[in-house]
């Protein structure tokens, strides 16, 4: 498993778990270590799970790529992040399939699970294997299977997930498909990788885009007088041709916020205009401005400016009950908020500690002391360790951009 983050370390816990022998490969040295004492990094494996796997010696970590030689399968899962201008950032997946090319031997599985544009396995890593004169499909096998994690999920995780696979050829497909029936309930195969490529990018860009549009009937519903919420629940009510999204301060996470820029740039690659996707990307990213005028307005209501005054910030991971703050937008927010001149702390009990500002902030403690001293309170993340009754209670204004405070009417109140 080339990659031990929040795909490949649930994956890598899953083969040991059903009697794989699993070598993870890092370049975080520290990681290495730590994996290698028995203890985890990420919140949905539990520490107890890594240690029995290391005592057993079904699971080690290592920063050698020379043990990738003996490896049967290879499973790429590094990340996949855009650069400034938008553009996929491919450099992880080079860097990996290069070390792998160095060491391939005949029969070796290579699949590759980093979300990426569709092609990339056929187009990029196919040749950088076939530079030595081995075939794909008679002397190696090569797929493309997307990840489908969702952290903090209760009920849907890693085994349990469909996993779709496309090969680059029918023996390509069958050979993953044989390694992962191993493992998970149920396999989908597909004909080809592009079409498994395009469809972790269609997953997160029907996401991207039904939020954009729930989004922007918020933002109308607010110019309306409209409790957009209730909207919703209401349409909710029809039993066909409505799925309810729900509106927020902006996208976060490993997906969300990346994956239909994929598509639309390889859209563009081949003189096509996306216009929904980048129109949905457009809404979603202003949401944090938003959120920072409805702390305004909340601050002029009291007779106070911005500048100079303290904000807290409720919630901070990119959704509920996680420690993931990956392009979360509360980063966003507090960013907009300090440059117009507020004092801004957080308190968030999964996310102990944060760097904003070139600083490095410690959450502070959910208690009523924390929550009556600021001039605003703004929830962001609802996790279930608040009280939102202490909120209400001792909050002197509360800028509410996730609804936790629905139904209840207070004044001081400013819903997203």
């Amino acid at each position: 498993m080339i990659g031990l983050g929040y795909v490949g370390l649930p994956l890598s816990v899953e083969f040991a778990k059903a009697g794989f022998r699993v070598t993870g490969f890092e370049i975080d040295r520290k990681r290495v270590r730590t994996l290698n004492r028995g203890e985890s990094h990420i919140q949905d494996v539990p520490t107890r799970d890594v240690r029995d796997l290391v005592r057993r010696g079904t699971f080690r970590a290592t920063l050698d790529f020379d043990d990738l030689r003996p490896m049967d399968v290879i499973d790429i899962c590094v990340p996949t992040p855009l650069r400034k201008t938008k553009d996929p950032d491919v450099s992880y997946i080079v860097a990996a399939v290069a070390e792998i090319a160095s060491r391939l031997r005949r029969g070796q599985l290579i699949v590759l699970e980093s979300t990426t544009y569709p092609g990339t396995t056929e187009e990029l890593v196919r040749p950088m294997l076939e530079k030595r004169g081995f075939r794909c499909g008679k002397d190696f096998f090569l797929a493309f299977s997307p990840e489908r994690v969702d952290p903090g999920n209760p009920t849907y995780h890693t085994r349990n997930i469909p996993k779709v696979v496309g090969g680059v050829t029918r023996d390509c497909t069958r050979v993953a498909t044989a390694l992962y029936a191993a493992v998970m309930d149920r396999v989908v195969p597909v004909s080809t990788p592009q079409v498994a490529e395009m469809v972790k990018l269609l997953e997160n860009t029907f996401r991207s885009v039904n939020i954009g549009l729930v989004n922007e009937i918020a933002l109308l519903s607010d110019k309306l007088g409209v409790d957009v919420w209730e909207v919703i629940e209401a349409a909710a009510t029809k039993p066909f041709g409505f799925m309810p999204f729900y509106p927020g301060p902006g996208l976060g996470g490993h997906c969300i916020p990346i994956d239909p820029f994929y598509l639309s740039w390889k859209a563009k690659q081949s003189g096509f205009e996306a216009r929904f996707i980048e129109l949905a990307g457009q809404v979603n990213g202003n949401m944090p401005y938003h959120v920072a005028g409805r702390v305004r307005e909340a601050l002029n209501a009291r007779r106070r400016p911005l500048r100079g005054s303290r904000i807290l910030v409720l919630g901070v991971a990119y959704k509920p009950d996680i420690d993931d703050v990956r392009e979360s937008p509360a980063l966003d927010l507090i960013e907009i908020l300090e440059k117009e001149g507020a004092r801004v702390d957080y308190c968030d009990p999964h996310v102990p500690t944060l760097t904003y500002g070139g600083r490095l902030h410690r959450s502070l403690p959910f208690r009523a002391s924390t929550l009556k001293s600021p001039d605003c309170v703004v929830i962001v993340t609802p996790h279930r360790a608040f009280d939102f009754g202490a909120v209400a209670r001792h909050a002197r204004s509360i800028v509410d951009s996730r609804n936790a405070l629905k139904g209840r009417r207070r004044r001081g109140v400013y819903r997203l």
